[in-house]
């Protein structure tokens, strides 16, 4: 597998290409590190490739929040603007500046 340089940025704001629902990048993977049961669960037609980077996202849909797990392919900027309301995006970001979050910087112990 071959590394290459990600898209997307800590505190972006993007949505899923398919599924109904958008976030913010909290953490990337370079390549794939999740599990290979999850890999494998998802359908063998729509399954990414693991060679891309990979998003961390504080995730919400119009029913709930959730930590979600995207592949770049399957990712495009949020332009709408809209704050994230999941409920840990506080802890993590301080707030958005030019339409990103800016992380939290805590000190360590």
């Amino acid at each position: 597998m071959s590394e290459r340089t990600a898209k997307f940025h800590i505190g972006d704001i993007v949505h899923h290409r398919v599924f109904p629902f958008r976030g913010v990048i909290f953490d990337v993977d370079p390549v794939f590190a999740n599990t290979e049961e999850w890999w494998l669960s998802i359908p063998e037609d729509v399954r990414p490739s693991k060679d891309q980077p990979y998003y961390h996202l504080l995730a919400e849909n119009e029913q709930t929040s959730y930590v979600a797990y995207v592949s770049e392919q399957n990712l495009v900027l949020d332009d709408s603007q809209a704050p994230v309301s999941h409920p840990q995006v506080n802890d993590i970001f301080a707030g958005i500046v030019n339409g990103r979050y800016v992380p939290r910087h805590n000190a360590a112990n």
